[in-house]
């Protein structure tokens, strides 16, 4: 460290941090997922044009994925199982707005780092403020 006596601080901090970024990031899949989740069956000609068949299974996943994986991860609960079912839904909305889209890395950017941050808490899992740390249990 450049700074050795901040070692303490950090150390004590990064629980916290880690924290407020997973809640973050579930109550962010909450906020985007809360469309989806009040008409489930909306996104099916979207998916099925991604190649995703039958739309009558993958649009109402999606937003089972998005809403109440949001929750999960918000809460820290099965943080592991939720927050890799979103890096899968962001890694897709990656490839849609990159690829299908063509809008290239620009329009990848949001989903790549959600994606990444996702990644680390399915990784990491929960940390000392969330229930599956309560219960003494991760996945």
């Amino acid at each position: 460290m450049f700074v050795p006596v901040l070692g303490p601080l950090y150390a004590r901090l990064t629980p916290m941090a880690e924290a407020m970024l997973r809640v973050l990031a579930g109550l962010l899949l909450v906020v985007h997922g809360t469309g989806k989740i009040v008409d489930p069956f909306a996104m099916v000609a979207m998916v099925e044009g991604l190649g995703f068949h039958p739309g009558e299974f993958w649009s109402p996943l999606l937003a089972v994925t998005e809403f109440f994986g949001g929750i999960l991860i918000a809460l820290g609960l099965f943080t592991r199982p939720a927050a890799f079912a979103g890096a899968i839904v962001l890694a897709v909305t990656a490839y849609f707005h990159g690829m299908v889209m063509d809008e290239g890395l620009t329009g990848m950017e949001k989903s790549l780092l959600w994606m990444m941050i996702l990644l680390f808490f399915a990784v990491r899992g929960t940390t000392a403020y969330g229930i599956d740390r309560r219960l003494n249990r991760q996945f």
